[in-house]
Order: structure tokens, then C-alpha cells, then sequence
């Protein structure tokens, strides 16, 4: 006999998960997250094999919209450096909002430290996205060394959006001179 679940369900405990874990870390329990979704613990293990389960589909729905939203559109005419620069622009508009926290993707994988666990592997394959966008416009720009200058992007990306998620690094104007310099000494076009 199967139990009716209410519809929405599955997109209730998606948003919980969203939520919670980004305010209170991926240690949240599944007590609070059902009771945040208004389900209960039965119907989400319906929903999802585990929590690990549910924190993957969490992380990869918010980043249809999430990670996307510093990309440029598929259609834009911009050079291959304006593209990059884009990405830092809303990035660091992102990070002016008084709620942001830093990379949720990021924190996971540092939070979880297993490589193995599925909220893991799924940030990885959502960073590894933006690490693609990166290497595709550098060797679009004919950067010397596409590869390498993706890696110190992200690695600008990372390190900013942990500042500014920690507040350590309220001033802004740092993040786009810091990738200018990357693109400069990369001959990126």
C-alpha cells in the first residue's frame, strides 16, 4: 500500500534543503528539514533513498538558476575576456547582498569532505561547469595556457566568494583588477 503524498512534496523539501543548508551548513538533521518542508520523515525518504540524496537534487536544482544567472547568454556578442569579466561582475553584485554566504557549492564539498558523497559529487560536477565556461572562453581568447588560467579563475572565484560569504572582504574592487591582471598576463583577448 503506498502512502499519498501531497503534491509539491518533493519541491518543499528541495526549497527546505536549499535554505537550510545554506544558512546552517549540510549538518542540518532530517527532522528539521521535513519540519521546514511541512513533510514527514517517511514521505521524504519515499522522495529521496537518503538525506545525502535529497542535499544532491537540492544542489542541482538551485543551480539551474543559481549558476547560471552570472553567465552571459548564449547569443552574446561579447569578447571572450568581457564574457569572463562578466561572470565577476554579477558574482561580486551577488555577493553585496547581506544574505549571501559565499559558493553553497563550495561549502559543501568543504563541509562533507567525502568526494564520494552525493551532495559532493554533485557540487563538483556544478563547479566543474563554471571551470569549463572559464577554459572554453580562454582558448576562444587564445589565453597561452587555456587550462591554467580557468584553474586561477576559479580559484579567484572560490577565494572571493569565501571572503565575501565570511565578511571579511566588504570593500569590493578587488575581484575584477585581480582577473584583469589573470587575462592580461594570459594575452586573453
Amino acid at each position: 500500500m503506498t502512502t499519498e503524498m501531497s503534491p509539491g512534496s518533493r519541491e518543499r523539501l528541495l526549497e527546505a534543503a536549499a535554505a537550510l543548508t545554506y544558512r546552517e551548513g549540510v549538518n542540518v538533521g532530517v527532522d528539521a528539514l521535513c519540519k521546514a518542508a511541512g513533510v514527514s520523515k517517511r514521505s521524504m525518504y519515499q522522495l529521496f533513498e537518503s538525506k545525502g540524496e535529497l542535499l544532491a537534487a537540492s544542489l542541482e536544482e538551485c543551480a539551474s538558476a543559481q549558476v547560471t544567472a552570472p553567465f552571459p547568454e548564449a547569443d552574446d556578442t561579447r569578447t571572450p575576456r568581457e564574457r569572463i569579466l562578466h561572470v565577476f561582475e554579477q558574482t561580486e553584485a551577488q555577493a553585496s547582498d547581506p544574505g549571501f554566504q559565499g559558493c553553497r557549492y563550495l561549502a559543501v564539498q568543504i563541509e562533507l569532505k567525502d568526494p564520494n558523497h552525493p551532495a559532493s559529487r554533485a557540487a563538483h560536477r556544478i563547479k566543474e561547469n563554471l571551470t569549463a565556461f572559464f577554459r572554453t572562453e580562454a582558448e576562444r581568447g587564445g589565453a597561452n595556457d587555456p587550462d591554467l588560467l580557468a584553474r586561477q579563475l576559479m580559484l579567484v572565484f572560490d577565494g572571493a566568494g569565501a571572503r565575501a560569504g565570511i565578511k571579511a572582504d566588504t570593500h569590493g574592487g578587488l575581484v575584477i583588477p585581480t582577473v584583469t591582471t589573470l587575462l592580461d598576463a594570459a594575452n586573453m583577448r
